[in-house]
């Protein structure tokens, strides 16, 4: 693992972003398409205001998302929502999303449907990803149903996490496939991420599901919340 320090959260976006679109113009330089993997949440927002206008060739790249609640992506709740609203715009527009929901009860029912877009994408070619002040990554988050077969070495490219006290289920990458990325970024704020994130080193992924993902990951922090 490898730790970058920021001032702020504003230089910590710009410079990751111009990092990120690096990595993707030297993928792209040998490969007919790649597949660039990113957050939900709040924290990724900045990074994709600022990366969404760079001039590279987005039509030569796929977008999935890490992991996805089962709603609709109108739903507030919904990952795809922010990805529409703030990564698939400007020149970004041009790449191709690759869903992690499609219209079903339950994640179950279309799984299979859902991993057969994404197979002939994989490797992740880059890989960016947030961490909870619970050590949690993408949906593999700590006491879910479903974290132990999402952390299995064997485990398949998609599973579903229920997390109690939520209403709707979740599909999340394996820790397998994350792992798989060629390049991996982890972009924390504050000092308790910061904090979570030393104690995440010394744990079990059962325990801290991110600890799967830190060898040879970039660790990116900015002190404000």
């Amino acid at each position: 693992m490898t730790l970058c320090d920021y001032a702020d959260d504003e230089m910590m976006a710009l410079d990751l972003a111009n990092l990120l679109a690096g990595e993707l113009r030297t993928a792209l330089s040998h490969k007919d398409r790649v597949l660039f993997v990113v957050p939900g949440g709040t924290t990724p927002g900045p990074i994709f205001d600022a990366i969404c206008d760079i001039d590279l060739d987005w039509g030569r790249v796929d977008i999935l998302l890490s992991d996805e609640r089962w709603r609709p992506e109108r739903h507030i709740r919904s990952n795809t929502r922010l990805i529409r609203a703030r990564l698939l715009v400007g020149r970004a527009a041009a790449a191709r999303y690759v869903p992690l929901y499609a219209k079903a009860e339950t994640p179950e029912a279309v799984l299979a449907e859902l991993e057969s877009n994404i197979i002939p994408t994989l490797p992740i070619d880059i890989c960016l990803l947030g961490m909870g002040a619970d050590m949690h990554t993408a949906s593999l988050i700590p006491g879910a149903e479903g974290l132990e077969a999402a952390l299995a070495d064997d485990a398949p490219v998609l599973c579903p996490v229920r997390v109690r006290g939520e209403d709707e289920p979740r599909v999340t990458l394996s820790a397998r496939v994350l792992a798989g990325a060629i390049n991996t970024h982890i972009v924390i704020t504050g000092e308790k991420k910061r904090r979570a994130l030393e104690r995440a080193r010394h744990l079990r992924p059962i325990e801290a599901p991110v600890a799967a993902l830190l060898d040879g990951a970039t660790v990116h922090w900015a002190p404000k919340e």
